[in-house]
């Protein structure tokens, strides 16, 4: 609590102190003190300084006595011992302090009603700022036992004794309870309002979060509950009411199709209102660069390379420049795109993805060919395919040692040019080998076959996963080699006949990506070293540093382009918006900010946001539905919108739970999948659409049969319209939104017109904010390019990006109920056997969904991706994963 106390250090030079502006209304002195008090302050001079203690701050004061001696306290400590004080000097000085004190409290009581009063006059809610600055001036409560001590408490009037149960009162209490009684009476006096505001009559949920004029308000949405409605709503009951100008209130949008959307709403509905100049939508990008120009008086350009999905194009061609002018950038590329890239960080990591049946032997394809049992040993069977190394894997050690307890011996490497074997451990930084099941006896493994090679003399070279991973790379390896007389021709463009490695443009798009974080969160080599030598200490190794090295490259590359021409990417213009804000030397002079889609913002928007709201009398609202948080590759950091508070302070959190797009049942299924993740907010989503059942089918089609199956589903959806079985939609035709996890998946599409309907093919990403009639998902099936993905994301974006929701699956999971909220009547999920994805077979068993045509879907018990499939052997019919050969898990 602010206690109003000035303190005042004499010294030698100072002179007299000054004397209080106000009447001495009683003093008392003692041998080193003074204590005097005035009309407004009570005033303790002691030899060494003056302290004053003005308004609320003297409700802090008391007399307290211990053996034979006064002091004056402030709340419950000791300030200053009052020696010659008298008993009955005491009790007039008790008197004399309370007696002011309680005109402060009387005052603080008079600021509380006239609040109340005003805001009930108005019927406006009365923001936190308003609480907050109340309860920054509140005198102590204690004082209570303060009156009661100096016995004024036996001549309190009315307004005194009305004062002190005030200020015992619990205020937030109280103001939230005025504040629900002008909600409810907004609600019942401005009914025509929220019935007009917009084309359909507002929800009660829609118009609380209207009349809920609070500083800092969020709202939790839900798909097709109106959040466009609300704040258009939000917009025209401020200015309406009078609390702001249209031309101080921001909206922010995240791309141009959803702000121009909210600037075509706000204009035609203040039109219909009669209300003149309706307020401005922006994307935060334009925001930003207009906040830049503004306030260096330069406005910026943006670079024309950086749109349209040009920005990988410059990046590619800053990649061909490094190469070309520096061996060592070429050698560096390629070393990580080839080896490195996709690599896990710990030792047992990493998906098999092949099966060799000579030796029963799962694992993972080289670029040879083969199949070795772990990811490490890939790495290093690779390396030397490069370099042109002769090897065989897992040839037969050259002395029998079979034993009862061991089989014969067969070394993970042998170099027959050399006469040298190679054993790979499984070791990490401290030594050990993972602690996985599968491991037991490791330790002792590998004592045993050190002593086989001491016993029979034979060459053992020894590399570790930590060595590689987080060591010197494959360099000590290959000075080992080396000295054995092999030779090494490092070739990166050797042709592969098997497993192939990361293509220049997916680490380009990386790298892209990876640029997107650095920049967005301003984040600079020392931050990342930091970080490094930090919480993610466990990503530091010579991987790590391969990578950051590439990247700071390009990174100034690119820089300097920027430079050259004076222009900026889009991270610039949050950036620098940002900063400009946050300095305070340009304020746009916005009272009210709304913001769309607030689950998506990043940490340069939650910092703009935060800028604009750095001066007192601001309000923000910002809506969002964190179960369609999809966009962490792009920037967005979803613990802007679940640490809310942190950022921008307290304030009123509600919820839009009524959804006008979806029939029950597929809110139903789709809150279900989604709430699966506990991290997601909960949400009780209501639909007020009639159910058309089965509302969530699934079609199961021949492997690759998803074109084929998705095309004998719209023809037979056209044929039920043409019949007139369905009923139109609101343009007289039937709309189809056929979405794809990828951008490829439009290849699926059929050819041609269907009559009746209105067929489009977007991404998934691409349909947030969209509906249909009907929705459609083909190709929902495991794999690399399955939905849910299956590629891993690099453990390196640890290092610039939000910190990872750990649920599987957990950002996969929400674009999958953003696909299935697109629809206003039915889904259909079209997967292929064999290759069913655990989010459909997800929906089968939670009784969800309803599978056509097709028997019910078995999980493999064993690897749990895979489906149990029907399949014929040499001894007769069995059950095999799908997963195969990753899995080979069989039952009868």
């Amino acid at each position: 609590m602010a206690h109003g106390l000035a303190t005042a250090e004499r010294t030698e030079d100072a002179g007299p102190w000054p004397a209080p502006n106000s009447e001495v209304l009683a003093s008392w002195s003692g041998k080193d003190w003074t204590l005097s008090v005035h009309s407004d302050l009570v005033v303790l001079d002691r030899d060494t300084d003056r302290l004053a203690y003005a308004g609320p701050a003297t409700a802090e004061l008391s007399l307290g006595r211990s053996w034979f001696r006064w002091y004056l306290l402030t709340g419950r400590n000791r300030t200053h011992c009052l020696r010659g004080l008298s008993r009955g000097q005491a009790r007039s000085m008790r008197l004399a302090v309370a007696r002011l004190a309680l005109e402060a409290v009387c005052a603080w009581a008079d600021r509380v009603e006239r609040l109340i009063a005003s805001a009930q006059a108005e019927q406006r809610w009365i923001p936190r700022e308003h609480v907050d600055q109340l309860l920054a001036t509140r005198p102590s409560p204690e004082f209570t036992n303060t009156i009661t001590d100096s016995r004024v408490s036996t001549r309190l009037d009315d307004r005194q004794r009305s004062a002190l149960l005030c200020l015992n009162d619990d205020l937030e209490r109280t103001i939230a309870s005025v504040n629900e009684a002008i909600m409810e009476s907004e609600l019942g006096t401005r009914q025509d309002f929220f019935d007009n505001v917009e084309r359909s009559p507002l929800t009660a949920e829609q118009a609380r979060a209207v009349v809920c004029f609070d500083n800092r308000v969020q709202v939790i949405a839900s798909a097709g509950s109106g959040k466009t409605s609300l704040m258009v709503a939000r917009a025209a009951y401020a200015v309406s009411r009078g609390f702001v100008a249209p031309d101080r209130i921001l909206l922010l949008a995240f791309n141009k199709d959803a702000a121009a959307e909210l600037q075509t709403r706000l204009e035609s509905r203040f039109a219909a209102l009669g209300l003149d100049g309706a307020p401005k939508a922006s994307t935060f990008h334009a925001f930003g660069l207009r906040v830049i120009g503004e306030a260096t008086g330069a406005k910026p350009r943006l670079a024309s390379w950086v749109d349209n999905g040009q920005d990988t194009k410059e990046i590619s061609s800053i990649v061909d420049v490094l190469r070309g002018h520096s061996t060592k950038f070429r050698y560096q590329w390629d070393l990580y795109r080839l080896l490195f890239a996709g690599a896990p960080i710990e030792a047992d990591g990493g998906d098999p993805d092949g099966y060799d049946k000579k030796t029963d032997t799962q694992g993972f394809h080289t670029f040879r060919g083969e199949v070795v049992r772990s990811h490490g040993e890939l790495m290093i069977a690779n390396w030397l395919f490069l370099n042109g190394v002769s090897y065989e894997y897992e040839r037969p050690y050259s002395h029998p040692v079979a034993t009862a307890h061991h089989s014969q011996y067969q070394p993970d490497f042998y170099y027959p040019e050399a006469d040298v074997w190679h054993e790979h451990w499984a070791l990490d930084r401290n030594g050990a080998p993972p602690s996985a099941p599968e491991f037991a006896g490791y330790a002792e493994g590998i004592d045993w076959k050190r002593e086989c090679h001491r016993f029979h003399g034979t060459v053992l070279v020894e590399s570790t996963w930590a060595e590689i991973i987080d060591g010197g790379g494959f360099a000590p390896l290959q000075e080992s080699l080396e000295q054995h007389g092999l030779i090494f021709d490092w070739n990166p463009d050797r042709p592969i006949a098997g497993s192939q490695p990361m293509k220049h443009d997916d680490l380009i798009r990386f790298v892209r990506t990876f640029m997107t974080h650095v920049k967005s969160n301003s984040l600079n080599r020392e931050a990342l070293t930091e970080r490094l030598q930090d919480k993610l200490r466990h990503l530091g190794g010579y991987r790590t540093a391969l990578f950051v090295e590439i990247y700071w490259e390009i990174h100034d590359e690119w820089e300097r382009r920027l430079r050259a021409d004076n222009l900026v990417d889009f991270e610039d213009m949050l950036v620098l918006a940002a900063e400009h804000l946050e300095a305070g030397g340009f304020d746009p002079d916005y009272d009210l900010v709304m913001v769309d889609e607030f689950q998506d913002a990043s940490n340069a928007r939650a910092r703009i946001v935060r800028g604009l709201l750095r001066r007192p009398g601001r309000f923000l609202l910002a809506v969002g539905d964190d179960w369609q948080s999809v966009n962490r590759f792009a920037g967005s950091d979803l613990s802007v919108m679940t640490n809310f508070e942190e950022w921008f302070g307290p304030g009123p959190e509600l919820r839009l739970e009524q959804t006008f797009r979806c029939p029950q049942s597929i809110c139903d299924a789709a809150t279900g999948f989604v709430m699966k993740n506990p991290r997601q907010l909960p949400k009780e989503v209501r639909s007020d659409q009639v159910d058309v059942a089965p509302s969530v089918r699934i079609v199961c089609a021949s492997h690759q049969g998803s074109a084929d199956a998705l095309a004998q589903h719209l023809e037979e959806l056209a044929a039920q319209a043409i019949a007139g079985q369905i009923a139109p939609g609101v343009d007289g035709r039937i709309s189809v939104k056929v979405l794809g996890r990828y951008r490829f998946d439009g290849g699926l599409m059929p050819k041609g017109e269907l009559p009746g309907l209105d067929v489009q093919f977007l991404t998934v990403h691409r349909s947030k904010g969209l509906e249909a009639d009907y929705i459609v998902v083909p190709r929902i099936v495991t794999g690399k390019y399955g939905f849910p993905s299956g590629i891993v994301d690099d453990p390196l974006l640890e290092l610039v990006m939000a910190a990872p929701d750990l649920f599987p699956h957990a950002e996969e999971r929400r674009l999958f109920y953003v696909a299935l909220t697109r629809a206003r009547r039915g889904v259909l999920l079209i997967t292929e056997q064999g290759y069913e994805s655990p989010f459909v077979k997800e929906l089968v068993n939670d009784g969800v969904a309803i599978v056509e045509g097709q028997p019910a879907l078995i999980q493999c018990p064993r690897c749990l991706k895979g489906s149990m499939l029907p399949r014929q052997g040499k001894f007769g019919p069995f059950l095999g994963c799908s997963s195969y050969p990753a899995c080979n898990h069989t039952q009868s």
